[in-house]
């Protein structure tokens, strides 16, 4: 994806949004009108906008680059949250990180290794399109042996969507599966050129009619923080909390670690699961 490809994810991202939308969300009249469509019409967004139909015709249709000030407008227009008001801008090249043709090879700091493995809680260390970069034997035990899979199979939504026992083991996969559609679409649009990403996205949305159901709608979330509900082979069903911590060393990665609310059972279930990992662990 290059700019006239940004361009137009641009103008597909204000469609999806504005097809979301009433006339009564934004404080028109109704009328009781039938629409053949869903959502605001075009003059709807640009009359509240303050600008021309035919200027928000051709943003939408990917034929004109709009001005940073208009995106923020149109993002207060639809009502965009703050993760989508980011993906606008990045798409248009507004206030986004510089962009590189060739990205390049994604390597974990030691630093970074020995803090994942002074870790006394699941932790892995997410790269660029979700890619698993480094992990603790606490996270293979949980999740999968990432150690037994090929690199290229080492990625976060890979796994979710396409490793039967990944899938199986997330009771919550109906939230954590569109949550990482979400943010590979925010991945899309930092890393526009990335071609391991287009086949990744590809890729998956031949071999699931969900992911590419969720690709279509455009919706875009940044990795934060959020709750995993898991049945373990060995432990049970667990609840765990997980959050991101952002590594200042290198923008592109992430440490995501999973964590249990303290006097619970799903506390008592992932230390039975340290002290197996302890013994289990490969040499």
């Amino acid at each position: 994806m290059g700019k006239d490809a940004n361009r137009s994810e641009l103008g597909r991202f204000l469609k999806a949004r504005r097809a979301e939308l009433g006339p009564a969300d934004v404080g028109l009249p109704t009328d009781g009108e039938h629409r053949r469509v869903p959502g605001l019409r075009r003059e709807e967004v640009a009359r509240l906008a303050s600008i021309s139909v035919q200027y928000y015709t051709r943003v939408e249709q990917g034929r004109l680059q709009a001005s940073a000030p208009v995106l923020v407008t149109l993002s207060e227009v639809l009502r965009l949250d703050d993760d989508q008001r980011t993906y606008l801008l990045e798409l248009a090249g507004k206030d986004a990180p510089r962009r590189q043709s060739r990205p390049r090879a994604q390597e974990v700091r030691p630093q970074t290794r020995r803090l994942l493995e002074a870790l006394d809680v699941p932790g892995i260390v997410l790269g660029r399109r979700m890619d698993i970069l480094a992990w603790n034997p606490l996270a293979a035990a949980l999740l999968t042996d990432f150690s037994q899979l090929a690199e290229g199979q080492r990625n976060y939504a890979r796994l979710v969507f396409s490793d039967s026992e990944v899938r199986r083991r997330y009771l919550n996969w109906e939230t954590v599966a569109p949550d990482c559609v979400a943010f590979l679409r925010m991945e899309a649009a930092r890393h526009p050129d990335d071609p391991r990403l287009r086949e990744l996205v590809g890729d998956l949305s031949i071999k699931d009619q969900h992911f590419r159901r969720w690709w279509a709608a455009h919706n875009v979330a940044a990795q934060t923080s959020g709750v995993k509900k898991l049945r373990h082979p060995l432990v049970g069903e667990l609840t765990l909390d997980w959050e991101t911590l952002f590594l200042a060393a290198d923008p592109d990665q992430q440490l995501v670690v999973w964590t249990a609310a303290p006097d619970t059972a799903s506390q008592e279930g992932l230390a039975f699961l340290a002290s197996w990992a302890a013994v289990h662990a490969p040499a």
